[in-house]
């Protein structure tokens, strides 16, 4: 008697690497939208089309970092206190309309031009009013201060002329705030990318629908509609198809004529009801099928005519997980972001697991910190890669390579948080 087999990827031939198969796949993509302009207000979470250049230094002039006194450093006594004469008040916004006399100090308040001085000269240092005493029209200054002490210098932030934010970034707020310092008052971007989802399976029922006996309510379309939107996308959601080769072909060349990018999920296994891979073959070209990853495997990279296609698995966990790691980058990259990688952390695993070689595998971690206060890696009890319920509870991967073999508890893995994808 043969022996059987518990592990679903054991069968089909050899598995292509995921690295392998996204680099063949890239050589072929191009960022496909164009450009618009767009006020900051609606820039945030744009990809930025142009590098931008500030045309205005920050700040735009020399200014003071404190409220307090300006004064030339050279006034001042190094060993007993000073007592010079206030002769104006300076404002942040309101510029002293007059030169400084040296032997004087000018009260100033924080972000307040600096007075200018008389022949080219100018005062050049700033005590803090904490370390001051007024009385009445004079100030006593302790000595020990430094030359230049809390003066803040035109362009100190930013030159002009020199690149504040680069062609290809997720505009965060603090890139809009910069982008506002300079004086810009709308950012280059490029347009969304429209992307076309649909599932497959006569199984499959919309949410709210009578969902009789064999039947399931699709999770998958409304958590990739989720995903996409969170990098930005615009969404055609073509609903649920039949397994049917017709029907699938036929929403296939729809999604083709109406997006940038086709996305799917189901129907690109083996199976003799598994018409998405057919299909795309029928209308295009197929170039990856079977990726060595788990969750994973069956994920279809292809051409549907000249629109790029992108076929997920079918188990909810397998969706996420080949979006974060196959169809995430290849988004990015159509959308004109430039290539960024999630950064991976070393942490503590505290559990023991066995994995094939030259397969990529991520496994399901909740953090925790051990009683010596260090963090470690917990892995969620129920693995099956439809247990969505999973990546409620979990705080991000472990991502082990196609060499690992085996992890022990206390092995140093690498974690990759949620929060470092937008979840």
């Amino acid at each position: 008697m043969s022996q059987l087999t518990d592990d679903c990827f054991a069968f089909g031939g050899k598995l292509i690497p995921v690295a392998d198969a996204l680099a063949r796949f890239r050589e072929i993509l191009h960022p496909i939208v164009e450009q618009e302009r767009v006020p900051l207000g609606a820039a945030l979470g744009r990809i930025l089309a142009q590098d931008i250049v500030a045309t205005r230094s920050v700040p735009p002039h020399d200014n003071s970092a404190v409220d307090g006194y300006a004064v030339y450093f050279d006034d001042l006594a190094t060993d007993a206190d000073t007592v010079l004469p206030v002769a104006a008040t300076v404002a942040a916004g309101h510029p002293l309309d007059s030169s400084q006399r040296r032997g004087t100090a000018i009260r100033i308040f924080t972000g307040a031009p600096m007075p200018l001085g008389e022949d080219g000269d100018a005062p050049d240092t700033v005590m803090m009013q904490e370390d001051c005493r007024a009385e009445g029209d004079r100030v006593v200054i302790p000595p020990g201060i430094k030359r230049g002490a809390n003066r803040r210098f035109a362009g100190e932030d930013i030159s002009e002329g020199t690149r504040i934010l680069e062609a290809g970034i997720r505009l965060r707020p603090q890139d809009i705030g910069l982008a506002a310092a300079t004086g810009l008052t709308e950012l280059p971007v490029f347009k969304p990318l429209r992307v076309a989802i649909f599932s497959t399976g006569d199984e499959i029922r919309d949410p709210g629908a009578d969902a009789p006996s064999g039947t399931v309510y699709d999770s998958n379309r409304h958590t990739l509609a989720a995903l996409l939107r969170g990098l930005g996308c615009e969404i055609a959601d073509m609903g649920i198809l039949p397994d049917r080769l017709d029907g699938i072909r036929d929403g296939l060349a729809k999604a083709a004529a109406e997006a940038d990018m086709i996305l799917t999920s189901g129907g690109v296994s083996s199976g003799g009801e598994d018409h998405v891979k057919a299909a795309v073959e029928a209308q295009g070209s197929l170039h990856s099928w079977r990726l060595a990853i788990k969750p994973g495997r069956p994920v279809a990279l292809g051409q549907v005519g000249k629109t790029p296609f992108v076929g997920l698995p079918g188990n909810p966990v397998a969706v996420m997980v080949t979006f974060l790691r196959v169809a995430r980058p290849l988004i990015e990259q159509l959308s004109g972001a430039r290539p960024h990688a999630p950064e991976l952390f070393p942490v503590r695993a505290a559990f023991d697991y066995k994995k094939k070689i030259d397969r990529r595998e991520y496994v399901r971690v909740m953090l925790r910190r051990n009683g010596d206060g260090a963090l470690e890696a917990e892995k969620f009890e129920r693995e099956g890669a439809g247990v969505l319920s999973s990546m409620v509870a979990a705080d991000g991967l472990v991502e082990l390579p196609e060499s690992c073999t085996r992890v022990k508890a206390g092995d140093i893995v690498d974690y990759l948080p949620f929060s470092e994808v937008g979840l």
